[in-house]
């Protein structure tokens, strides 16, 4: 809600510390939306490294919009990368 200020006023930080509040509980809507903010850089740093093991997460709980987010983004990151996400 925090995210798109749908019955709250818009505050990314705000989402931010939710969405990774309820991945840590195993919530895979939480956990794909945290990996699509450390990706895209959403009120934290672009983060590379953390956004993919969210979606693999996310993605092992049946979330599949974490799947294909997760392709897209490994088409981005540079082998370095890749192998310190694994």
């Amino acid at each position: 809600m925090c995210d798109d200020g749908n019955g709250t006023p818009k505050d990314s930080a705000e989402a931010v510390k939710w969405f990774r509040k309820a991945a840590e509980l195993g919530n895979p809507n939480a956990q794909n939306n945290l990996g699509a903010m450390l990706q895209e850089g959403r009120s934290v740093p672009k983060d590379y490294v953390q956004a993919p093991k969210w979606y693999n997460f996310a993605a092992a709980r049946g979330n599949e919009s974490a799947n294909d987010r997760s392709l897209k983004l490994a088409a981005e990151m540079t082998p370095e990368q890749i192998a310190q996400a694994q």
